[in-house]
């Protein structure tokens, strides 16, 4: 095919690509079986294909373009790789089988694989008889050395030698960040996040799904940034921004087990299967200015003695707003994500007829768990906090949300206000500063002031504490069940 072919029909498939990712309704934008007929992009609906064709040429042109260029080199890169290993075929069939040939022809990375090589096995290993005096180690080491070479030239794949200069000694900060996007091949994109974390000395968790990208790493400044710029050149985020990475002060070491990059059914474990609700469902989204003034008005109301039909409420677990959160909110008595479905479902006539105002963290539960309020059928309105608390306290850390946010990872915590609205487990005088529970079988987090602490007081309770002493006396396990399991009911009912 000429080049000018080539590139014409590439355009076309990325084109088309991107307005299928806008498709509703439909899990499988190629099951010819299931009609779609409107497509979701910039916050607008459109039920003709051929208004989303012009909207998308209009307004993602330009991405349109940089996905086709990054396809075209793609192409252009598999072709050297193949041309190169063509009159080295042995060289490739025998680092295949031993699993040292990483090239992965995928959508997005230039490699292959196992699924992705054809022939026979068995044939190979004859061939490999045949031709084994005529490879040599040169050849297979500038097999190896070309074919990473074009992989480098990716640009969501900084080389290993602009790694090398990354200054590791420097300041250092923490992104938590996510990304709601159809991914048709999870586990290729998490072997990126690996590669990329790794050159780029990152430490953090990381969580891969069909449905999206949701993580949290932490670095050097120069590191976050070059990942930022990474992400963001890649062909699936190109539509992030900036913003969407939340930052804060902290680094690797904030990660003692260093990087975990998995996939998973979900980016967030509520526990719903995402083609059955989809983050597509989710609330409406309210910038922090926005949210700001809604708490303004509420407070303005209650204060008027106005009858109260606005719901705030925070979709965190309850060791998160235990030590921060904003005035008047709901706080589900919840100890996991998992539970939120049946928490709603406890207490729809919490919800009925409110217009209903949800935060979490960094925006990511809200986005399935707003949708999953909203299928309910009993609230007025749900919106929702874009980018949480996060977000907010960067506008306003002298706001309304009083106290710490909880982070998940070895800080626990981070606060823009000196407020303390928690208290001791064992004294009762203001602490908020969490650590684990001393009990080796035991959870929980627990906030136990200094006093407490040279006291010995490190469990969260006393029964706690006994069960871990019997434990190690008998040199046996103990199911995590202390009085803390025991008074706080599973799934609470407001009142």
């Amino acid at each position: 095919m000429k080049p000018r072919k080539i590139s014409k029909v590439t355009r076309k498939r990325v084109f088309a690509e991107f307005v299928n990712s806008r498709r509703l309704g439909a899990s499988d934008p190629n099951d010819d079986h299931q009609i779609t007929l409107s497509w979701l992009c910039c916050d607008e609906t459109f039920n003709v294909a051929a208004e989303i064709h012009k909207h998308v040429a209009k307004e993602h042109g330009e991405i349109v373009n940089q996905a086709t260029t990054l396809e075209l080199q793609k192409v252009k890169q598999d072709s050297k790789c193949q041309r190169l290993l063509q009159d080295r075929s042995e060289v490739a069939t025998i680092r295949f089988e031993q699993g040292e040939l990483s090239l992965r022809r995928g959508s997005q990375d230039l490699q292959y694989d196992e699924k992705d090589r054809s022939g026979d096995l068995e044939s190979s290993k004859k061939q490999k008889t045949q031709n084994e005096n005529s490879v040599t180690e040169t050849e297979s080491h500038k097999d190896t050395e070309v074919c990473e070479k074009y992989r480098e030239t990716l640009p969501w794949l900084p080389s290993e030698e602009d790694c090398q200069h990354l200054d590791k000694n420097g300041e250092g900060q923490i992104l938590l960040y996510y990304r709601y996007v159809d991914i048709e091949k999870p586990e290729e994109i998490a072997e990126w996040q690996r590669v990329l974390c790794q050159r780029l000395h990152l430490a953090g968790k990381i969580r891969l799904a069909t449905e999206g990208l949701n993580g949290t790493v932490g670095g050097s400044v120069e590191a976050t940034n070059l990942y930022i710029k990474a992400v963001r050149n890649h062909p699936l985020f190109i539509e992030m921004t900036a913003l969407d990475f939340k930052k804060s002060r902290g680094d690797s070491s904030h990660f003692p087990k260093g990087l975990k990059v998995g996939v998973h059914q979900e980016i967030v474990p509520m526990g719903v299967d995402p083609n059955t609700l989809s983050y597509r469902q989710a609330g409406e989204h309210l910038t922090p200015e926005e949210f700001h003034r809604e708490l303004d008005h509420e407070l303005q109301s209650q204060s008027g003695g106005k009858e109260d039909t606005t719901l705030l409420l925070d979709c965190r677990n309850f060791y998160e707003s235990k030590i921060g959160q904003f005035k008047g909110a709901v706080t589900p008595n919840i100890r996991k994500f998992s539970y939120w479905p049946e928490y709603v479902d406890k207490n729809l006539d919490l919800f009925q007829d409110k217009r209903v105002i949800m935060y979490c963290t960094g925006g990511i539960r809200c986005e399935r768990g707003s949708a999953y309020l909203k299928s309910k059928g009993v609230c007025k309105e749900i919106l929702q906090l874009k980018g949480g608390v996060h977000n907010y306290l960067d506008q306003y850390p002298d706001g309304h949300f009083r106290g710490k946010l909880f982070v998940f990872d070895d800080r626990y915590a981070i606060s823009t206000n000196q407020d303390v609205v928690s208290n001791c487990f064992h004294c009762d005088q203001p602490w908020d500063e969490y650590q684990p529970c001393s009990s080796t079988h035991c959870h929980q987090y627990v906030l136990s002031c200094p006093a407490c602490r040279a006291s010995d007081l490190t469990s969260c309770c006393k029964l706690c504490g006994e069960l871990n002493d019997r434990a190690e006396k008998q040199k046996s396990k103990t199911k995590e069940e202390c009085l803390c399991t025991r008074r706080r009911e599973r799934i609470p009912e407001e009142k």
